[in-house]
């Protein structure tokens, strides 16, 4: 028995190892996606008003807080139980619609596009965002400058690029100026002309990686996604569905508050990551995937007239290879373009300079859910609160959490493919790396609290040497 590590996985945000355990003849027998930090924002939150959990939760991640404000914004929506205004409803959707195109933009072009550009088996030394620069400067730019005109657009919105606490319990803290707006809209038609090429690009290349797309967790699992009373893909609100391999409908929409019927969280001893499953399934049988692919696969439209064009090109693809998780990569494209054009209609939408942009209560309910979808997929934020407005208890499902299932199995999958221990070369293993790259994980934002869960402490000496281990 022979086991390979994998540590860490390289491009992708936060950190965590792969071990590969390999039989006698060279041949994979079991693969593990270990993530080896942990961070406890559930219990950290309990004593806090509620009041303050949209900043505090937006420190979870520097990548995708505005995810975080607006998923506990909306939970504490739920405690105050206020309708918020038209005009601050639709400025936080305008947020959430930019934070997924910088954060995609980043997935995309800073942490793929070097092994989708200059191929899985080039050199490391070159396989990253430099090289990408120097084989094709304008792939790089366009991605560089798509990402920061999402943190622009969040800037203009909130303050800062980074944690701005704009969103609030009730709505936004203020509204949007005419020159804003008009700052914003003139750099749509740049982000669209960006994203229309890189996604030209893309499907161009996709020949030359049919055998990733077969072996990049491409298995029948469920799908869970967000949509409206249409079926149209929705990002900020809508209704929980939960389709099979096949589209077909397994649950056609759940609310937020009714989550915990339907989702169950297992934990493994091998990772600080939770394991939700689909509960009518059971665990593990209830593997299921969130995210950019997951949303193609439950919705039966895109509400946008270009990003629907490529929705309808996208499900021409041959059954079998709908179900690869590489097509992620495929879908983070079609979402940019959908973005770009929703925050236009938003923007010229008459109402959107409105000054009323929140409402004002006192707690009206002791407990509230709030969800919206992620970059990387639906995120749940659940409180509840004492009479005084203090947090008693907190949990939270972060969508890179709800695909754990999925990329350990992908994982096996990719590695069994690929890697032949008694011919073993680099661009294996990048390979079964590029299959966690495809899900995007954000890892910080996912490990958190829940029962008893394993804790393996290591002293390690300056030249690496492990002095000492305490295990829980």
């Amino acid at each position: 028995m022979k086991t390979i590590v994998i540590d860490p996985v390289t491009r992708i945000e936060g950190h965590s190892k792969i071990t590969l355990h390999l039989n006698d003849d060279g041949e994979v027998e079991n693969a593990y996606f270990h993530v080896t930090q942990f961070r406890g924002f559930e219990k950290l939150s309990e004593g806090r008003p509620f009041y303050e959990m949209p900043s505090l939760m937006a420190r979870i991640c520097g990548i995708c807080p505005v995810s975080h404000l607006i998923a506990s914004a909306k939970a504490c929506d739920a405690l105050l139980a206020v309708q918020i205004p038209h005009a601050g409803s639709k400025l936080r959707r305008i947020m959430n619609l930019a934070q997924v195109i910088q954060s995609h933009a980043l997935s995309f072009f800073y942490l793929s596009s070097p092994d989708l550009l200059l191929g899985m088996d080039a050199d490391p030394s070159q396989r990253n965002i430099y090289g990408v620069a120097k084989a094709r400067p304008d792939l790089a730019r366009g991605g560089i400058r798509l990402r920061q005109f999402g943190q622009q657009v969040i800037e203009l919105l909130g303050g800062k690029r980074i944690h701005p606490g704009w969103i609030v319990p009730g709505g936004v803290s203020e509204p949007l100026t005419a020159e804003k707006r008009d700052e914003i809209l003139k750099g749509l038609p740049e982000a669209m002309d960006i994203a229309q090429r890189t996604l030209a690009w893309f499907k161009f290349i996709l020949p030359r990686y049919q055998e990733e797309i077969r072996a990049f967790a491409n298995f029948p699992t469920l799908f869970m996604g967000t949509v409206n009373e249409e079926g149209a893909m929705k990002l900020y609100d809508g209704k929980v569905r939960v389709v099979d391999a096949n589209r077909q409908i397994v649950h056609p929409g759940f609310e937020a508050s009714q989550y915990a019927d339907y989702i169950g969280e297992a934990v493994e001893d091998f990772t600080y990551l939770k394991s939700p499953y689909y509960k009518p399934a059971g665990y593990p049988d209830g593997i299921y995937r969130v995210g950019p692919l997951a949303r193609m696969m439950v919705a039966d439209r895109i509400s946008t007239h270009h990003a629907q064009a490529e929705f309808e090109e996208f499900h021409k693809m041959d059954e079998w290879q709908l179900q690869s998780s590489f097509h992620m990569h495929y879908a983070r494209l079609i979402e940019i373009m959908y973005c770009i054009e929703r925050i236009e209609e938003s923007l010229r939408d008459p109402d959107i300079l409105n000054p009323r942009v929140r409402a004002f209560a006192e707690p009206n309910s002791l407990e509230g859910v709030g969800m919206s979808e992620a970059p990387r997929g639906t995120l749940i934020h659940h409180y509840k609160i004492d009479e005084n407005g203090l947090i008693t208890w907190a949990n939270l499902i972060i969508a890179t959490g709800h695909n754990n299932l999925a990329m350990n199995r992908g994982v096996l999958q990719v590695a069994q493919h690929f890697v032949k221990g008694n011919a073993l070369q680099e661009g294996m293993l990048n390979r079964v790396e590029a299959v966690i790259r495809a899900y995007d994980p954000c890892l910080s934002c996912s490990t958190h609290a829940v029962g008893q869960m394993p804790l393996k402490i290591e002293l390690h000496a300056p030249d690496g040497q492990i002095l000492d281990t305490v295990a829980r």
